[in-house]
C-alpha cells in the first residue's frame, strides 16, 4: 500500500506550456461600424484587477476578430454555461471571415449599454469591456480592459438581489476538453470559519 502511495506522487518534468487549467472558455463578441457581428472563443481570459474592474484576453494577431478588437478598442465578454459549449467551440474552430457565427449558431446579438459591439442574448452575463492597454507578448497579444457594465439575467437574482450565478450551469475548459461545473467544494473563507456549536442543553427529569 504504501509503495503504491509513493508511486501516485512521482511526478515527471514536462517541457514549458500552459497548463493552468481550468480555465473559463468565454465568447468574446466584437463589431466594425457597418459591419456584421463577429465572435471569438478565447480561453486565455482571466481577472486582473477588482477596483477599477479589469479583464485580460490574448489572441493572436491572424485572428479574424483581432483587427476588429484593435480598431474599434470595444468588445463584450459573454459568459459560457453547458447549453453553449457546442457554440462556443464552433465560434473557436470557424473564422469570421467565413462564415455570420450569430446566424449558424442560432444566437442573438443584444445591443448593450456602454459599448457598441453586442451581447449574446442567450448568454447569461454579459461583460462591457473597453481595451486600454494592448500588450504583445509572443503568440498572442493581450487586451486589457476595463469593464463598464454588466448585463446579467433577472432569473438569476433571488427576491433579495443576490446573485446565483453558479445556478447558470457554467462551463470550463481543461487540456482540450469541456465540461460542466459540478458539486460544491465549499465558499471562500470555509477554511477558516468558526463552526457554530450546536447547543448543549440539559437532559430532562
Amino acid at each position: 500500500m504504501e509503495e503504491n502511495s509513493r508511486l501516485a506522487r512521482e511526478k515527471v518534468m514536462w517541457k514549458p506550456g500552459n497548463m493552468l487549467y481550468p480555465v473559463p472558455a468565454v465568447m468574446i463578441s466584437c463589431q466594425r461600424e457597418g459591419q456584421r457581428p463577429n465572435i471569438i472563443t478565447v480561453a486565455w481570459a482571466g481577472t486582473v484587477c477588482s477596483s477599477p474592474a479589469m479583464v485580460s484576453i490574448s489572441v493572436r494577431e491572424e485572428r479574424y476578430s483581432y483587427g476588429i478588437l484593435k480598431e474599434t478598442g470595444e468588445f463584450v465578454i459573454n459568459l459560457v454555461t453547458k447549453d453553449l459549449v457546442r457554440a462556443a467551440d464552433y465560434c473557436g474552430v470557424r473564422s469570421g471571415r467565413d462564415v455570420d457565427k450569430f446566424r449558424e449558431m442560432g444566437l442573438t446579438p443584444e445591443p448593450m449599454e456602454h459599448v457598441r459591439a453586442p451581447g449574446i442574448l442567450e448568454s447569461p452575463v454579459n461583460l462591457e469591456c473597453r481595451v486600454t492597454q494592448v500588450i504583445p507578448l509572443g503568440s498572442h497579444q493581450m487586451f486589457l480592459a476595463e469593464i463598464l457594465g454588466v448585463k446579467a439575467d433577472a432569473g438569476l437574482l433571488d427576491e433579495k438581489g443576490k446573485f446565483h450565478l453558479n445556478q447558470s450551469r457554467l462551463a470550463a475548459y481543461s487540456h482540450g476538453e469541456y465540461f460542466e461545473l459540478g458539486k460544491r467544494l465549499g465558499k471562500f473563507g470555509f477554511s477558516v470559519e468558526k463552526k457554530k456549536q450546536k447547543p448543549t442543553g440539559g437532559k430532562r427529569r
